[in-house]
């Protein structure tokens, strides 16, 4: 497919690389302006982008790259550092573990949380759910459509329970059942943030006590789509919960994908998995290399 062809946020900022490379043969002061331009306007945000270009700057002179080519495997080389967490990029393969899913309303959690489940349940995991997302009306019921066709228990109270009180009542089901993964939706929405800060306290004070001996992840589900929206959202999160990688939805044919790079960069987290679509397979690893490639090749990630 020629580059005109290829749709959303990759296709359209290859080009733009493509035509800053194209009227600058040779890296110059022109070329680096240019490309500073073109990233924030993608939505990478100024102080990563600046981070970026000077490390260009730096990286041209160091290693004597005289054209454009070189510029351009070189950019791709920061920013897949940027987005390189090492280790921490996989979702921990210990077992038995708990997975707390946290995120506002309408960024895709609960789809999330099902194609996680189908996911985990394809490695040959047996996976529990949680609805302790009681605040939302539905909310229970919709996770249990979702748990129904992956094919997996779930564990839920009616609307207006207290959370805790069935996080509690999921993880003595998933050790009478000897569950490799528990997977806990919750509220996407309080009242205000000390309420968010005390209510995640507790569901993470009962898990602590209750399965001490479980491994921990706190995934961040983030809707690509929101653009710098989503970089408010992840320091909100980041304040009050211990947040250990983000997922990040949406991600197919959005104009505002360069938010990966910023979140990522900013606070120090991996994105663990991107959600490219409706289905159930839909969910992927995220992978630095590939995500940088794709921004400046224009293919999908």
């Amino acid at each position: 497919m020629a580059l005109g062809e290829k749709k959303g946020f990759f296709g359209k900022l290859a080009q733009k690389l493509n035509d800053v490379f194209a009227s600058h043969p040779t890296p110059d002061e022109d070329m680096l302006e240019e490309l500073e331009d073109v990233l924030i306007t993608s939505d990478l945000g100024v102080e990563t982008t600046l981070k970026i270009i000077e490390q260009l700057r730096h990286d041209i002179r160091r290693n004597y790259i005289y054209d454009a080519d070189g510029v351009r495997a070189q950019i791709k080389s920061i920013v897949a550092g940027l987005l390189d967490k090492g280790e921490r990029l996989d979702l921990c393969g210990e077992t038995p573990l708990v997975i707390v899913m946290i995120g506002v309303n309408g960024v895709g959690k609960t789809t999330t949380i099902a194609k996680l489940a189908h996911m985990l349940k394809e490695q040959g995991k047996s996976v529990l759910l949680v609805a302790a997302d009681t605040f939302r009306a539905a909310a229970a019921e919709q996770l249990t459509i979702w748990a129904d066709r992956v094919g997996v228990p779930i564990v839920k109270h009616g609307e207006g329970a207290d959370p805790s009180a069935v996080i509690f009542d999921g993880l003595q089901a998933a050790k009478a059942r000897g569950t490799d993964v528990v997977i806990c939706d919750t509220a996407g929405r309080l009242h205000n943030k000390k309420n968010l800060m005390n209510e995640l306290a507790k569901m993470n004070k009962v898990i602590d006590r209750e399965f001490p001996g479980a491994a921990r992840e706190t995934l961040l589900v983030l809707d690509a789509t929101t653009g710098k929206n989503a970089v408010s959202q992840a320091k909100e999160f980041a304040e009050v919960a211990g947040l250990t990688g983000i997922v990040l939805t949406k991600l197919d044919g959005t104009a505002k994908g360069g938010i990966v790079v910023t979140i990522s960069d900013e606070f120090d987290l991996p994105v663990k998995f991107v959600g490219l679509g409706e289905g159930l397979n839909d969910l992927r690893t995220f992978s630095p290399q590939g995500f940088a490639d794709s921004i400046f090749e224009g293919e999908s990630v």
